[in-house]
């Protein structure tokens, strides 16, 4: 299903940049309270940090980032908060080497890594096995979560899942991204992966994984990568076993996952998106009946911000997440 939200942006943040920009430089990151830190040793011998909020018995629900981002995200710090007001704990599944320490290997993390969400999910489920969970992602965090959640079809259960502002076509975005305005998100992303890299070389070396490092080194010199085409092609698609850019990019984009999810899901996607174009947005018949699109005419990326004052923004997202989680958790 396919539906036209009532957003309506800030007449003080009219256009899709302010609409992105304006939380990153603006939004004050808030103390939570019941929070708390745990590492989880992976599989592959590596490690995940989780950042939780809320004690008790409550439904719980999994945060998932953005590119670059992690539980200090505005967006993500925000949401805690609300979700606790409203009775839910959560837990921020740090993708690796985004917890303020790089993680123990080459590996990084990727827009079609599901491996991590879903370790994390079944470690919780026989944790808490009559807990209802439900799953929220955030960009390259909501592309991780439809794909996973298409891979595994009937296979998980969850009550709900919401997915906002999602790179659904990857060689799309990655195109958009090197032209006009977009270019300065594209710059600011690059140069924060450029640094993610160079700290794990570094990490890597000082605990004694020179094996590991020498698969970062072997890369070559990434100084003069400028776009997410080369940086995919040369770094993630080498580290992560993808043939190329292209292969990564078709096989990791999410929008071909759609059709076999099983659990009620909220996709949340903007016009104006400065990541993306129109065109990554799916037409109805390639959505599960599980699936509610809802497209809005504003909202930037990962923005969503409506209010009368600039000095009292408000924070659509956390709202209609909030009703939606509301309303699946009360027809269990």
């Amino acid at each position: 299903m396919r539906y036209q939200t009532p957003f309506k942006p800030a007449w003080w943040l009219n256009n899709a940049h302010l609409q992105t920009i304006y939380p990153s430089l603006f939004r004050r990151t808030i103390k939570l309270k019941d929070s708390w830190r745990e590492r989880l040793t992976t599989p592959d011998n590596d490690f995940i940090d989780l950042d939780w909020c809320g004690k008790g018995k409550q439904p719980l629900v999994i945060l998932l980032h953005g590119l670059t981002g992690s539980s200090e995200s505005g967006y993500i710090n925000g949401l805690q908060s609300k979700l606790l007001e409203q009775g839910f704990r959560t837990v921020v599944l740090n993708f690796r080497g985004c917890s303020g320490q790089s993680n123990d290997l080459a590996r990084c993390y990727h827009s079609g890594d599901t491996e991590d969400i879903n370790f994390l999910y079944h470690t919780l489920s026989q944790r808490e096995p009559i807990t209802a969970i439900a799953v929220i992602g955030f960009s390259l965090g909501g592309n991780v979560l439809l794909k996973w959640l298409g891979e595994q079809g009937s296979n998980i259960s969850l009550f709900a899942a919401i997915a906002i502002s999602v790179p659904l076509v990857l060689s799309a975005c990655a195109t958009k991204l090197d032209t006009g305005f977009s270019k300065l998100y594209r710059a600011n992303l690059i140069a924060e992966l450029k640094d993610y890299m160079q700290l794990k070389v570094t990490h890597l070396d000082k605990i004694g994984r020179r094996q590991e490092a020498e698969k970062i080194n072997r890369l070559g010199d990434l100084s003069n990568i400028k776009s997410f085409w080369q940086y995919d092609d040369k770094v993630v698609a080498k580290l992560h076993g993808f043939k190329s850019a292209e292969d990564y990019y078709r096989q990791s984009s999410s929008r071909y996952y759609l059709k076999t999810i099983s659990v009620p899901t909220l996709l949340i996607q903007s016009k104006d998106d400065p990541f993306m174009t129109e065109k990554v947005i799916p037409d109805k018949n390639e959505l599960s009946t599980k699936v509610i699109l809802e497209v809005t005419e504003g909202g930037g990326h990962v923005g969503f911000i409506s209010g009368l004052s600039p000095f009292r923004p408000h924070y659509w997202l956390e709202q209609r997440i909030s009703e939606f989680l509301t309303q699946k958790i009360l027809e269990l």
